[in-house]
C-alpha cells in the first residue's frame, strides 16, 4: 500500500516497493513484500505485528545492518539500497542509533565505560554522563552491569546509543526482556531522547499497548504493511501498562 505523505512534516526516509528475499538452497522465503513508506523527522512511529511479519528486516534495512532484494530506500539524499558496504558503515557511525531486546553490554566495563566506547568513534558526541543523565542514570555512572536491573542496563544501551547524537533511533523489542513496570521506564526514555533530542524513533514491538505512545502506528503482515494509523490522541510511555 502506498502512504501519502502529510502536509508539512519533513521526511527523515522514503521507502517504495521495498522488497527482501532470503535464500537457502531451495527454499525462498520473501521478508518483505513491497513496503511503502515515509518515516517523519523528529516521529516516534512504532512497527507492530506478529514474529516474523517483516518488521526487523524492515529495521535492519532502515539501519543500514542489511540490503533490500528490489526496491527503495532513501535516508534523505543517501541511496542506502545501493551504498557500498563501507558506505553502509559510515552511515551507521554518524547517522543511526541502535537498541535491542538483549543489552549487549560489556560485563567488565561500567556505565560509563560502555557508553564512553561510542563516544570514541563519534564525530560529535555528548560526554558519557550526559548521556547517561538523559536516561536518569547519573547515579549508576560507575555501576557495572550486574550490578544494575535489567531496565537500568536497557537504559544504559540507550544512552550508548544516542551518546554520539544520531539522527535515527531504531529499537528492536526494547522491552521484550523487562516487565510492564520496567518497560515503562525504559519508554519513558526513549520519549525523553524524542522530545529532547528530536531523534526521529522507530520503535518495534508485538505489544499492542505499546502502540499507544506512538505518533504513528505501522501494522505489518506477512511481510507487507496491513495498515498505517496516525494516533489523534497519543498516551504517554508513563500510562501504558500490559
Amino acid at each position: 500500500m502506498t502512504i501519502p505523505p502529510i502536509a508539512g512534516r519533513k521526511v527523515a526516509f522514503h521507502v517504495h516497493g521495498l522488497t527482501k528475499t532470503y535464500r537457502s538452497g531451495a527454499v525462498e522465503v520473501r521478508a518483505l513484500r513491497g513496503i511503502d513508506l515515509d518515516v517523519f523527522a523528529s516521529e516516534i512511529l512504532v512497527l507492530l505485528g506478529p514474529s516474523g511479519s517483516g518488521k526487523s528486516t524492515f529495521l535492519n534495512i532502515l539501519g543500514g545492518l542489511d540490503s533490500p532484494t528490489s526496491g527503495e530506500v532513501f535516508f534523505r539524499d543517501h541511496d542506502l539500497a545501493h551504498m557500498s558496504a563501507r558506505a553502509l558503515t559510515l552511515y551507521r557511525r554518524d547517522h543511526v542509533g541502535f537498541v535491542f531486546q538483549f543489552y549487549n553490554l560489556i560485563p567488565s566495563l561500567t556505565a560509563r565505560e560502555n557508553v564512553a566506547l561510542v563516544t570514541e568513534i563519534a564525530a560529535n558526541p555528548m560526554k558519557p554522563e550526559d548521556a547517561l543523565a538523559l536516561v536518569n542514570l547519573s547515579d549508576r555512572l560507575d555501576h557495572f552491569p550486574a550490578q544494575l536491573s535489567g531496565g537500568e542496563q536497557q537504559r544504559v544501551a540507550i544512552a550508548r546509543a544516542i551518546a554520539k547524537r544520531p539522527e535515527i533511533l531504531l529499537c528492536d523489542e526494547p522491552t521484550g526482556a523487562l516487565d510492564s513496570p520496567t518497560g515503562v521506564i525504559v519508554l519513558e526514555a526513549i520519549e525523553h531522547i524524542n522530545r529532547e533530542l528530536g531523534t526521529t524513533s522507530v520503535v518495534i514491538t508485538h505489544n499492542v499497548a505499546i502502540g499507544d505512545m506512538g505518533m504513528r502506528v505501522a501494522h505489518f503482515a506477512n511481510g507487507s504493511i496491513a495498515n498505517v494509523v496516525e494516533n489523534a490522541a497519543r498516551r504517554p510511555a508513563r500510562e501504558l501498562s500490559w
